[in-house]
C-alpha cells in the first residue's frame, strides 16, 4: 500500500526530510502508475493500455474480509432444518427466484440489476490462503509465511490499464488494509511497487478523516519542480540521504506526469467528501460502509480504474462470524445493504452503470450448520459473489448449491472464473501474461474463464 502522508523520520545529510521523500517519492514515482508511462520495451502492457480510451470502465470491489455467510444473505435455505437455515426470514426480490435476508430490503429493490453467483468453491479454509486465492487468482498454502506471490486484480489492472483520466491513480484502497497481520493480498507482488494501491486513509465516516496528503514537501517548490536540473539535483540529495532506492529507476521524462498529479486539483477534489451534499451522504449512510462507497463513486467518476473497499465498521467488526452470528449480522447487514444498494442506484441515476462494475465477495462462505457457539465456521466449499454493472448481464442467478448450502449443485465455478469475469469486463484478456522480476511470462490466472452467462 502506498502511504501518501508519510510518517516521521529524521533529516538526512542533505537537509531534506525522510517524510518529504516518502510523500513525493512514493506518490510521484512509485505510486499512481501509469500504463501511459510504460516504456516501449513494456510492449505487453503497453498494447493493453492503449485500449483504455476505448473502454473506460472501472471496478469497485467490496472486499468482505472474514468470509460472509452465503446462507444468511444470498443463498437462504428456508426449508432446511433450523441449524442450517439460520435465524433469518427470506424476503422476495425483484429478481424471480432470488430471496435475500430480511435485513437486506434495499437489495430486494435492486435485485434485477444484480448477478448473484452461488456456486463458487475452492479448498483453502484459512483466511490468508483463501484471501490470496480470491484476490490474485492463485492458490497458495501458508500464505502468511510465504507472503504474496502474485499481483492482486487491482494491481494487474493498474499495470495493464492505468487510470481512466490523467492526474488520477489507477488503483485505490479505502479504507486502509486495517488487518495487515492477516494479509488481504492487495499489493502488486512481483510487479513494480508503482502498481500498488494508493491508501485512501482511514474511515471516511469519521469527523477526523484525512484524505491522502497531496501536498508537495516543503523542500520542493513549484519553481524547483519545473526546473529539470534542480529536480534531479534534489533526487541526488535524496539518494545520498536515504541510500539507493527502486524509486529512482523511474527517473526519466515521466517525472512531469507524476508532478502534474501532485500539483493538480483532480485527485484532491475526488477525495474530498465535503463536496457531497448532506442528502447524498445520508442516502449512502453515515457509517464506514456508506461513506466508503460514496468515496469510491467519486473516485471512479474522476478517473480511478479500480477501487477496493475494505469493508469494516468499528462497532461490528469483520465478517468472521464464528460466534453469535445473528447478533453480528443484525448490526452489519443493514449497513452493507444500504451502502451497496445506494451505490448501485447512484451509478444508475448518473448514467454510469455500464461503465462501472460493482462486485462484492470475501474469501469463502460459512459452514452449513450453526454450531455450539451460535456461529458458522469457515467454509470454502461454497460461497456467493454479487456483480452489477460494467457490462455484466444482471438480473440472473448463476449456479446453485446443495440443500444444505455446503457444495455446488450445478455450474461449479472457481475463484479464477470470478476474476476472469472481472478482467474481461474491464477490457483485460484473462489469458495473457505479465513479466515477473526475471522477465519471465506469468499468466494472469492459472485457471478459469469468464462466466459465460454474465459476459455472453
Amino acid at each position: 500500500m502506498i502511504e501518501l502522508s508519510g510518517g516521521g523520520g529524521g533529516v538526512g545529510r542533505s537537509g531534506i526530510s525522510r517524510r518529504g521523500f516518502l510523500r513525493f517519492g512514493s506518490l510521484g514515482f512509485a505510486g499512481f502508475s501509469l500504463a501511459d508511462r510504460l516504456r516501449p520495451s513494456d510492449s505487453a502492457m503497453g498494447a493493453e493500455a492503449s485500449r483504455r480510451s476505448r473502454n473506460p470502465r472501472s471496478i469497485i470491489l467490496f472486499w468482505m474480509a472474514g468470509g460472509p455467510s452465503h446462507l444468511d444473505m444470498y443463498d437462504l435455505k428456508p426449508d432446511a432444518p433450523s441449524e442450517v437455515r439460520g435465524p433469518f426470514r427470506p424476503i422476495d426480490t425483484r429478481l424471480p427466484g432470488l430471496q435475500v435476508c430480511e435485513l437486506m430490503p434495499r437489495h430486494a429493490a435492486i435485485a434485477d440489476r444484480l448477478a448473484v453467483v452461488r456456486s463458487i468453491s475452492h479448498e483453502h479454509g484459512n483466511h490468508d490462503d483463501a484471501s490470496h486465492w480470491l484476490q490474485t487468482g492463485y492458490p497458495l498454502l501458508n500464505a502468511r509465511q510465504r507472503g504474496q506471490t502474485h499481483p492482486c486484480q487491482g494491481s494487474v489492472i493498474a499495470a495493464l490499464r492505468g487510470a481512466n483520466q490523467p492526474e488520477m491513480p489507477p488503483y485505490v484502497c479505502i479504507p486502509e488494509d486495517y488487518r495487515r497481520h492477516l494479509g488481504f493480498y492487495q499489493s502488486a507482488a512481483y510487479l513494480s511497487s508503482r502498481f500498488n494501491a494508493v491508501n485512501a486513509g482511514g474511515d471516511p465516516s469519521l469527523g477526523n478523516y484525512r484524505p491522502p496528503d497531496f501536498r508537495l514537501p516543503d523542500e520542493l517548490t513549484l519553481d524547483r519542480l519545473h526546473d529539470r536540473r534542480l529536480l534531479r539535483e534534489s533526487f541526488d540529495q535524496f539518494r545520498q540521504a536515504l541510500g539507493a532506492s527502486d524509486s529512482y529507476a523511474a527517473l526519466d521524462d515521466s517525472y512531469r506526469e507524476a508532478i502534474d498529479l501532485i500539483t493538480g486539483q483532480r485527485a484532491r477534489e475526488a477525495f474530498d467528501l465535503t463536496a457531497e451534499p448532506d442528502s447524498v451522504k445520508q442516502r449512502y449512510g453515515r457509517h464506514a460502509y456508506g461513506q466508503s462507497a460514496l468515496l469510491a463513486r467519486r473516485l471512479v467518476q474522476a478517473g480511478v480504474t479500480f477501487v477496493t473497499i475494505n469493508l469494516y465498521e468499528k462497532d461490528v467488526d469483520w465478517w468472521d462470524d464464528h460466534y453469535t452470528i445473528e447478533a453480528n449480522l443484525r448490526k452489519r447487514l443493514p449497513l452493507y445493504d444500504q451502502a451497496l444498494a445506494a451505490l448501485i442506484e447512484d451509478l444508475a441515476d448518473r448514467g454510469m452503470s455500464q461503465d462501472v462494475m460493482v462486485a462484492a465477495f470475501g474469501e469463502f462462505g460459512r459452514a452449513p450448520r450453526i454450531d455450539a457457539g451460535a456461529g458458522r465456521g469457515h467454509w470454502p466449499g461454497a460461497m456467493a459473489a454479487v456483480l452489477s454493472g460494467g457490462g455484466i448481464r444482471g438480473g440472473q442467478i448463476v449456479g446453485s448449491t446443495t440443500p444444505d448450502g455446503g457444495r455446488p449443485h450445478d455450474r461449479p465455478l472457481t475463484p479464477g472464473c470470478l476474476l476472469a469475469t472481472m478482467y474481461h469486463a474491464i477490457g483485460v484478456s484473462p489469458d495473457q501474461s505479465l513479466p515477473d522480476r526475471q522477465n519471465r511470462p506469468v499468466p494472469l490466472l492459472p485457471e478459469g474463464q469468464p462466466i459465460r452467462e454474465l459476459v455472453g
